[in-house]
């Protein structure tokens, strides 16, 4: 039996569909970043170019974590406990804002 915190980030087809549409737009904005140095483009454009990467990076990051809390901890939507669903919403939350 595979325990609940031991299982995938995305194993549901729709949780591993959004998380390699989150990769692949990670990847493609490395290679915009990969080409404006190897074509010596413009810095302010390079930095906007990073910019968006590390948010992009940041915006997957903060689903893997808050996937792993849902999992883990507790589901605030589906939780019977009240306490455990606010504690995990809270963490949600502020997972969120962090990564911001």
């Amino acid at each position: 039996m595979v325990r609940r915190e031991d299982r995938d980030v995305g194993d549901t087809d729709a949780g591993k569909a959004k998380l390699v549409a989150r990769i692949r737009r990670v990847m493609g904005q490395a290679g915009a970043v990969e080409r404006s140095i190897v074509d010596e483009g413009d810095t302010l454009e390079l930095l906007m170019l990073l910019s968006a990467l590390s948010g992009a990076i940041d915006g997957l990051t903060a689903e893997v974590m808050e996937r792993h809390v849902r999992r883990t901890l507790a589901d605030p939507a589906t939780d019977p406990d009240p306490g455990r669903a606010d504690g995990a919403s809270v963490l949600i939350k502020a997972i969120r804002t962090y990564m911001k």
